[in-house]
């Protein structure tokens, strides 16, 4: 029996971790939830699963609600002598003050959010080997990697190969880009998601974030990581060895299983999902990223090369850039401008906690003001 803290509980990755833990009730208990306002369902859920502890991390609508509030309440659920395993499934870089927090109390974590990696990998990670506890991933792309590392080291690996289904967009070049609506960027023809990560699959982000999460993560060098688009959504990421072995991860696009095999790694269970069978799809695609039109990813190669603060960065103004997009106070294409605009401005320092924390904040306050400009 695994004790789990779900962080982000309302969100989309944090409602199918728990469908995960209802087909489980042998294995995954769940003692603690915490999520952003929504008071009315995380009391649901606490109610259903039997969770003892609860918090929202906006202080207003935790205080309406009579709920313990704030990023510290929240971090003090990642502590609990009671869990084993914390879920950090909330948006975006709220997530790094509980994940070190797990981490430092010697919690294992399956970690959903990419961006405490993607702003603070250096920092995170070596804490992690440090305290000799498991961080699994819950991404599908890092779950593939995850799966198909089994018993390699990260010395025999050559390439990993980050696939990623093009997004809405895909094949589309700038000039037919202009005019983007919200509803058009949030249609998804393959996966189900959050707003804003829906958002980074159509700018193509999502696939910067995650390379700079699977060199941290995989403790390999920058230029080890690769992206693939691959439209089908089949094939969920290689591995290619140095004896020119490749390795992948396939499934139907269903983050549950990769939920799944996070939190009962190491263990394979049954479950209701969807099994994959190749004659399904007998025709699998690959192609080259346009990264002249979706300069997003190239940006955060950029980011990761120049190291430092700078992922840090980049990933706050894309935060802030992408979330903007979402209320209609942007373009499409200004969200790779906004966060050009920032990295262009930021001059980047070595990263320890401190640094971190305001890089982020800097970050965010001259997005807005880039943002403030280009209305």
């Amino acid at each position: 029996m695994k004790r789990i803290a779900v962080l982000g509980s309302t969100g989309s990755i944090g409602v199918q971790t728990l469908d995960i833990a209802r087909q489980h009730p042998d294995r995954l208990q769940v003692v603690a939830l915490a999520a952003y306002r929504n008071a009315e369902l995380i009391r649901a859920q606490a109610k259903e699963f039997g969770a003892k502890h609860i918090a929202l991390s906006d202080e207003q609508a935790a205080r309406e609600a009579g709920i313990h509030g704030g990023i510290d309440a929240v971090t003090a659920l990642a502590a609990l002598d009671e869990v084993d395993l914390v879920v950090v499934a909330v948006n975006g870089v709220i997530g790094l003050m509980p994940t070190i927090a797990a981490v430092q109390a010697g919690k294992d974590v399956a970690l959903a959010s990419k961006e405490v990696l993607v702003a603070a990998g250096e920092v995170v990670m070596p804490l992690v080997r440090e305290k000799g506890i498991t961080m699994t991933p819950i991404d599908s792309e890092h779950s593939a990697l995850f799966q198909c590392l089994q018993g390699y080291r990260s010395d025999q690996v050559s390439k990993l190969i980050i696939t990623g289904s093009g997004g809405p967009f895909r094949g589309k070049k700038r000039e037919e880009l202009l005019r983007v609506t919200t509803d058009q960027a949030l249609n998804h023809p393959t996966w189900r998601m959050g707003g804003k990560i829906t958002v980074d699959s159509a700018t193509l982000m999502n696939k910067g974030l995650e390379v700079i999460e699977a060199r941290w993560m995989f403790n390999v060098r920058p230029d080890q990581v690769d992206v693939v688009i691959h439209p089908q959504s089949i094939a969920h990421s290689f591995v290619k060895f140095k004896d020119g072995s490749v390795l992948g991860q396939f499934g139907w696009p269903d983050m549950r299983l990769a939920i799944q095999y996070a939190m009962l790694y190491p263990e394979r269970k049954p479950n209701d999902l969807k099994s994959w069978d190749p004659t399904m799809t007998p025709t699998l695609t690959f192609e080259e990223p346009d990264t002249s039109t979706f300069r997003c990813l190239y940006l955060a190669r950029q980011a990761l090369k120049t190291g430092g603060t700078m992922p840090c960065a980049m990933n706050a103004a894309n935060e802030v850039a992408a979330n903007a997009f979402l209320n209609g106070a942007c373009g499409f294409l200004q969200i790779a401008d906004i966060v050009e605009g920032v990295m262009v401005k930021h001059a980047p320092g070595r990263p320890n906690l401190e640094n971190l924390v305001e890089t982020d904040r800097w970050a965010r306050r001259t997005a807005q003001s880039l943002l403030q400009v280009r209305r």
